[in-house]
């Protein structure tokens, strides 16, 4: 990770249909650039079950918006060459590209199959509900309108589970029974067992599935000059495979070749054994955070903000934590809605944008809009970034010792001359700190640059000073003498 690299999600579910977001984050590449972005996680770029949807029901990984398939040849979001053209113009100002790799599951078979499966429970899956049956089950890709790249052909033996009869029209969870199938053990053991997630589930276990997806991997990396992937729902996904899949890539690219996993557990100690499992080779999303600055925001002042980093795969795993606020599982009308309230969201994203540790994760919905609808934290956010690239560096001192008001000092280091930055976070009322930013800093003045407080205020000759902040805000304080930013006038983004 580049130092102080922030990481931008650059999609939401409710994108228009238009395909035009290639071309638009093609154009906004040196802006991001200026921004301080230094990663860009696409969504799925392959062709999806219908031209509108966001990818997640993944058809054919190799037609990147390139083949006349599902009534379409563009995906959602543009098509291949237009997909080409905005990583390499990311490339051209250092911004690294991660595509969202969908690797669980395939819909929208080109036919049916009938073939033998059972019934099993939805919430204990190790319990069978019914005998064993001949369904017609959706299983068949053989990709007629792709002509190129892959010549491998699905079928009902290449997966694990299927969700829906054609026959009966009957949805439900069956557990393919043939070839000696059965749920993979290397997954999350949430329902007895959480290998099956939806559409038709592939089986990682089969030899030639395991062969074919690491033969993507290698070409999709390869075809759209790839730096990195997310890693879509790997708690369903055989750890074992994503083991060697890693490892493939990273043989054919170098050890750089960057990934982060999407684990959906608030369970810290499940991630740290799915880290453990793959030798600490990926991060992954630190969803326990997102989960306490959800609490924080519901229960506002009755949150004891002493703890809002505890049980965090960022205080345990700072080098392996991507953290974020929010994204498209999280935002409003998702499956996993936990969005964070935006009276808060300024604040949560201060923590995760100044603190030393963990990789922040910049969500687009937070940034630019959602649903077409303006973000009004924009200006804020921008200006959270703004001072993670000029002034958050050098050792951090926490405070986290007072239920309602809390903060972090970042020390600076001689790399970055005028860097060093005092945060404070207030689900309260008014509240002050004094804390600690050097000795060699006395005599500075230090302002706050979001607009909420106007008074400066000056470090000791100790290297201390009290620092205030409203209540139910967050207000950050840099060096006035070095500052190359102007505080914020609070309306023009409150």
């Amino acid at each position: 990770m580049i130092e102080n690299g922030v990481m931008m999600q650059f999609f939401e579910w409710n994108l228009p249909n238009h395909g035009k977001l290639w071309s638009i984050l093609r154009e906004e590449a040196s802006r991001l650039h200026a921004l301080g972005i230094t990663a860009v996680w696409i969504p799925p770029a392959h062709k999806a079950i219908s031209q509108g949807d966001a990818g997640y029901a993944a058809y054919d990984l190799y037609d990147l918006g390139e083949f006349w398939q599902k009534d379409t040849i563009r995906t959602k979001y543009g098509n291949k060459e237009e997909l080409k053209k905005m990583i390499e113009e990311l490339h051209k100002y250092k911004i690294n590209v991660y595509l969202d790799a969908v690797m669980n599951h395939k819909a929208g078979a080109d036919f049916a199959e009938t073939f033998k499966v059972r019934e099993v429970n939805p919430i204990q899956r190790k319990d069978f509900i019914g005998e064993i049956e001949e369904i017609e089950g959706m299983t068949g890709f053989t990709f007629p309108g792709r002509y190129r790249h892959s010549s491998f052909k699905w079928n009902w033996e290449h997966f694990t589970g299927v969700d829906y009869d054609k026959r009966t029209g009957k949805k439900g969870i069956f557990l393919v029974s043939g070839n000696d199938k059965q749920w993979s053990e290397a997954v999350d053991d949430e329902n007895g067992n959480y290998d099956f997630l939806m559409f038709a589930n592939l089986d990682f276990n089969h030899p030639k599935v395991a062969d074919e997806m690491i033969k993507w991997g290698i070409w999709v990396t390869r075809e759209l000059n790839l730096d990195g992937m997310r890693l879509d729902a790997i708690k369903h996904i055989n750890s074992h495979f994503i083991n060697e899949f890693l490892k493939a890539l990273r043989e054919e690219f170098g050890e750089q070749f960057y990934a982060v996993g999407e684990y959906w557990k608030r369970d810290v100690e499940t991630l740290e054994s799915y880290l453990d499992k793959l030798s600490f080779s990926l991060d992954l999303f630190d969803v326990p955070l997102h989960y306490n600055l959800f609490d924080a925001s519901r229960l506002k002042g009755s949150y004891n903000l002493a703890n809002l980093l505890e049980g965090t795969l960022v205080s345990r795993h700072p080098k392996r934590a991507v953290t974020f606020v929010d994204n498209h599982d999280s935002q409003k009308g998702s499956s996993l809605e936990s969005e964070i309230e935006a009276w808060f969201k300024p604040a949560a994203y201060a923590l995760i944008l100044l603190m030393k540790d963990g990789y922040p994760c910049l969500f687009y919905g937070d940034y630019y809009s959602i649903g077409g609808k303006i973000s009004p934290h924009h200006p804020i956010l921008k200006r959270l970034v703004e001072v993670r690239r000029l002034y958050a560096y050098g050792d951090q001192l926490n405070y986290f010792d007072h239920p309602n008001t809390v903060g972090f000092v970042r020390l600076g280091d001689d790399e970055h001359p005028a860097s060093g930055v005092a945060l404070l976070i207030s689900n309260g009322a008014d509240g002050e700190k004094r804390m600690y930013v050097g000795k060699h800093r006395a005599g500075e003045r230090w302002s706050e640059v979001t607009g909420h407080i106007s008074q400066e205020v000056v470090i000791d000759e100790e290297g201390y000073a009290t620092f205030y902040v409203p209540g139910g805000q967050l207000a950050v304080w840099i060096s006035e003498s070095e500052s190359s930013i102007h505080p914020q006038d609070e309306s023009t983004w409150s």
